[in-house]
């Protein structure tokens, strides 16, 4: 058993997908519908944004990461409601940027519709009748079959074990673990319409509609893979001439891919447990290559990006910049809506950054500008080294802080 991580997306979308063919929901219809209490951060998403978009990466909503990740909570619903004051990370209905928050926004529908978890219906409307006896949603499934893939990552040469990635809110964007065994029962699925032992699990409308064409991406062309874009939680390409249809998946220790090639018939699965790994993918267009007859590869690039670990961090000030008041004058609380807290500490005349799951320490750049550095005790295998700018009111006393962690600073406002 081995986490897949985005793969899961096209499993919450097929949710929605059977949900639509039983006529309790409409692809077409606003998430605020379904939604208690619920709004985007302006009135065109509010306008404009429905369901489908949020299956394409077409909301705009975007990477909404710092608040996932600095300042997790289990409640999906909980979570969703936080866009209210989330900008967007793009142009609404005319772009393509990549949303696990879309993802979530869409499993909290499908749990408002049913009044079950998403997980419960992952295992009821999917995983039981394809006959994944093998594939979760959780860790405490997971660890029950004593047949699962630990994660690892290379840091300097080595090979690491790392931590299980803690999915909080966003289960429905990465959290299910499978086998390929399993994940042949879901491919053939999507291979033959739907159907799977003679029954139609997955509806063939929605079939047709996840793995047609339904946001277009900006990459280059070339002659052996062109028309990239996105259906409902899949790739969409030409590779080698051939229609393809794929999705990778990165997350702590893990890296997967899965491909299929619905006019000939084919599935691939391939599943390593190593972070952050081109190795998925070489294995994939090495079988896919033999299948097709075509030349190998002359030689694959051998990239796996390093895990981050913290290094020493300079407990020094920038005696050339230094910074616009004492220490002391920084430590208080921030507050940002639509994230959190960040309470601001001094210990021994070092700062210190303290999330709801996390303590970094500030590590002096320029006058009032600092960075995040993991301290011994972080874990995660994500860089955090996000800069920190405290910024004065006209009385020039630190009104608020501005976090750099995504395309536009996060302002947090001093108590």
């Amino acid at each position: 058993v081995f986490n897949i991580g985005s793969i899961t997306k096209a499993f919450t979308g097929t949710l929605l997908g059977i949900l639509e063919s039983q006529n309790r929901v409409s692809l077409k219809d606003k998430p605020s519908l379904y939604l208690p209490k619920f709004e985007f951060y302006n009135y065109k998403m509010n306008s404009l944004i429905v369901i489908e978009d949020l299956l394409s990466h077409k909301s705009g909503i975007g990477n909404t990461g710092t608040a996932d990740v600095f300042f997790p909570t289990e409640n999906k619903l909980k979570a969703v409601q936080r866009l209210k004051y989330l900008k967007p990370e793009a142009e609404v209905k005319n772009s393509f940027e990549y949303s696990n928050m879309g993802y979530t926004l869409a499993g909290t529908i499908v749990e408002q519709i049913t009044s079950k978890s998403w997980e419960s219906n992952v295992h009821d409307l999917i995983f039981e009748p394809l006959s994944m006896s093998n594939s979760s949603t959780t860790y405490e499934e997971m660890k029950k079959t004593n047949n699962y893939s630990l994660p690892y990552g290379a840091y300097q040469g080595n090979i690491e074990k790392v931590k299980f990635e803690d999915f909080y809110s966003l289960r429905p964007a990465g959290a299910v673990k499978s086998t390929v065994i399993d994940l042949s029962n879901w491919m053939i699925t999507w291979l033959n319409n739907g159907v799977f032992n003679q029954t139609q699990v997955i509806p063939k409308d929605y079939v047709d509609k996840a793995t047609k064409l339904q946001n277009i991406k900006s990459d280059s062309y070339d002659k052996d893979s062109f028309l990239y874009g996105d259906g409902f939680g899949w790739r969409l390409k030409s590779s080698y001439g051939h229609y393809r249809i794929d999705h990778g998946g990165n997350t702590y220790g893990f890296s997967t891919n899965l491909v299929m090639f619905p006019f000939e018939k084919i599935g691939i699965v391939v599943l390593t447990n190593q972070d952050n790994s081109w190795l998925p993918y070489i294995v994939t267009d090495n079988i896919t290559r033999r299948l097709f007859e075509l030349n190998p590869e002359p030689e694959y690039p051998i990239i796996v990006s390093e895990i981050y670990h913290p290094d020493s961090i300079s407990i020094s000030l920038n005696k050339d910049k230094t910074p616009t008041h004492a220490l002391t004058h920084f430590v208080g609380t921030y507050k940002a809506l639509g994230f959190g807290e960040i309470e601001i500490v001094m210990e021994s005349n070092i700062l210190y950054a303290v999330l709801p799951t996390f303590k970094f320490q500030l590590e002096h750049l320029s006058f009032n500008s600092f960075r995040l550095k993991g301290t011994k005790e972080f874990k995660d295998v994500f860089n955090p080294e996000f800069n920190i700018q405290f910024v004065n009111d006209t009385n020039g006393n630190i009104s608020h802080l501005k976090l750099y962690s995504q395309k536009e600073p996060i302002e947090f406002k001093k108590e």
